[in-house]
């Protein structure tokens, strides 16, 4: 018989017809009780298949005793509670690696849009507006200066394209890399004072919530532009808003949410904003071969087999 395991929300298409095709699932997001729904599972289901945004909780863990493999389809596991994890001899694992490239070029795509005007240009010519005059300037790429908070494998390829620009690149984290080329700065609201662009690369979770504080933004400044692909909770939202309201802060780029998919209303009324629907890793590609690792991680726990990209 196919292991059974429950699926939290929908995947990629073919990711979930490959875990039909391997496996009894059980899709927890049609339940309408989901209590009653997981209940008879429990003794079954030996696995858990779920997404960055919905992660896994305690409960769920504790609701599902015998699933012993959380395969998370994200590279960031902040939604799963890693220690409680940890507490019950759960592995857990992401996909790390396959989505570096398209989240970093959408990174840059977003310090490039915001820039030159792409999105607003649009509109302007959409509305006819080119018949009356011409769109107002935007600011050069080449020689500016760019922030990174966050220098992991996501960050250091957002750099590394910007190089190509020829932007000078900075960069904070917790700790400095000896072997990286680019500058460290340890106190962010000094980097933000320094660059014109400030990109939000880092891990979402408790430890890194509101890293990017009113004090950070205000920082950064009038002429500055904030770009967030990494967790919207990194970002004091509320803060974002007031200050590009009192034009305290220049221009923001972003594709995650504190309270996604909700988004503050106030930032559809902004010309100097920029609004994604966390789209960082959504090409077809990407989203396979992210699904192929949920896959092969469950396939591998299964069989007996070391886990391909385990986090615990």
């Amino acid at each position: 018989m196919k292991p059974e395991i429950v699926l939290t929300g929908p995947m990629y298409p073919d990711t979930m017809r490959q875990l039909d095709e391997k496996f009894t699932v059980h899709r927890l997001w049609q339940a309408p009780d989901k209590k009653a729904f997981l209940a008879p599972l429990a003794p079954r289901v030996r696995g858990i298949a779920t997404t960055g945004g919905i992660g896994a909780d305690a409960a769920l863990m504790d609701a599902l005793p015998n699933a012993k493999i959380i395969s998370c389809f994200a590279v960031g596991v902040d939604a799963v509670d890693l220690e409680a994890a940890k507490a019950r001899g759960v592995r857990v694992t992401n996909t790390p690696d396959v989505l570096t490239d398209c989240v970093a070029d959408l990174a840059i795509a977003l310090v490039l849009a915001s820039a030159r005007l792409v999105v607003r240009g649009d509109r302007f010519v959409r509305a006819g507006k080119w018949l009356e005059g011409q769109l107002e300037y935007g600011r050069k790429i080449g020689g500016s200066k760019l922030g990174i908070l966050g220098l992991g494998r996501i960050g250091a390829a957002i750099a590394e394209r910007a190089e190509a620009f020829k932007m000078e690149i900075l960069w904070h984290g917790p700790r400095p890399k000896p072997a990286v080329r680019w500058r460290y700065v340890p106190d962010l609201i000094a980097m933000a004072r320094e660059v014109d662009f400030l990109v939000v690369a880092s891990p979402g979770g408790a430890a890194t919530r509101h890293l990017v504080s009113r004090a950070v933004m205000e920082a950064l400044g009038p002429e500055g532009t904030l770009v967030n692909i990494a967790r919207g909770s990194v970002v004091d939202e509320r803060a974002l808003v007031e200050l590009l309201e009192a034009k305290k802060l220049g221009a923001a780029a972003l594709d995650v949410f504190e309270n996604e998919p909700h988004v503050p209303e106030a930032l559809f009324r902004m010309e100097n904003v920029i609004l994604q629907p966390h789209q960082g890793s959504a090409t077809h590609a990407t989203r396979a071969a992210m699904g192929q690792l949920v896959v092969d991680n469950l396939e591998a726990f299964f069989a007996g087999r070391p886990l391909l990209t385990p986090v615990v």
